[in-house]
């Protein structure tokens, strides 16, 4: 395959997880500042800024601040319209090996971005249609894309993204004390929250809830089983035959984070779970300048700031 459209392949599977991610991260902040009286919404909001990678934000900033900056801006490298543009941008490259439906479902995504319509919706119904638009594009390249490179190219940057911003979205729990209300939300946020019940027997409590997020093998939007998928598309690209260790800096990278998450007393994890996950983002850039080493000839990766960066 030609490293032009492997990368706007995997570039795809990225930037579409990415707008999702961010608008679930969004999405049980703004709930938890709107029903927790007891928060300080300028602290929050830092430290949601630092979280999602924005770098020296104003002394003073409010929900709608943060809105614009990872909602609404389309100047803003972190923003929800700005991985829009890029997925339909990264799309457009790859337009000879993309399937009609799948090119159609992009290009009128963005289009609510450029019309303006996006800006005109407010949260939570923007959040919605965020998480609506990205099952419906990721929905149709499953229903008509064949298995073959650039589907895991796709595939390969999908994981990758969905654990870094997985581990953001567990990071939220460190903004303030956690509480069982504020775990019910981020699960909540996952779409977890059904299957957890059903794992723990609706047993509710905060270790139970970052454990599953983070290490559950069977839920797909868990650490673990990202990382694993990750690794299963890193496999099937390379053909060597390889009998002993990894050549692929990025399969070595992805896999042993996986295990040391994995084989860790869950206990050493959380007891500092902000820089436990700013850890595994930085993993994941590692690994994604390592995928474009090897595969991309010429690219360079691009940037994705993790916590405090």
């Amino acid at each position: 395959m030609l490293s032009r459209i492997a990368e706007s392949m995997f570039w795809i599977g990225r930037y579409v997880e990415r707008a999702e991610d961010t608008a679930r991260i969004l999405d049980v902040q703004t709930q938890l500042l709107l029903e927790d009286a007891t928060l300080d919404e300028q602290e929050t909001c830092h430290g949601l800024l630092s979280i999602m990678g924005i770098e020296d934000p104003p002394d003073s900033v409010d929900l709608a601040y943060v809105l614009g900056s990872l909602a609404y801006d389309t100047t803003s490298p972190t923003s929800i319209a700005t991985a829009i543009g890029a997925a339909r941008e990264s799309a457009r490259r790859a337009r000879e090996t993309l399937s009609v439906p799948l090119w159609e479902v992009i290009n009128t995504t963005h289009r609510d971005i450029v019309s303006g319509r996006f800006a005109a919706r407010r949260a939570p119904h923007v959040f919605q249609w965020v998480r609506e638009r990205a099952a419906l594009i990721n929905g149709t390249a499953d229903a008509t894309m064949t298995r073959d490179e650039g589907w895991q190219f796709l595939m390969l940057g999908r994981c990758v993204e969905r654990a870094d911003m997985t581990s953001r979205l567990v990071a939220t729990s460190s903004l303030t004390t956690a509480t069982s209300t504020q775990w019910t939300s981020t699960l909540r946020a996952c779409g977890a929250y059904e299957a957890f019940l059903r794992t723990y027997r609706g047993q509710e409590t905060e270790r139970a809830a970052a454990e599953f997020l983070l290490l559950d093998r069977l839920f797909p939007r868990s650490v673990v089983f990202s990382l694993n998928r990750a690794e299963q598309c890193l496999d099937n690209l390379e053909s060597s035959g390889q009998r002993a260790g990894f050549q692929n800096d990025a399969q070595r990278l992805l896999g042993r984070t996986r295990a040391e998450l994995e084989y860790r007393s869950l206990s050493d994890v959380l007891a500092d779970l902000p820089a436990e996950m700013e850890r595994l983002q930085r993993t994941c850039a590692l690994a994604t300048e390592a995928v474009t080493r090897r595969f991309f000839a010429g690219a360079e990766a691009l940037a994705w700031n993790g916590m405090g960066a």
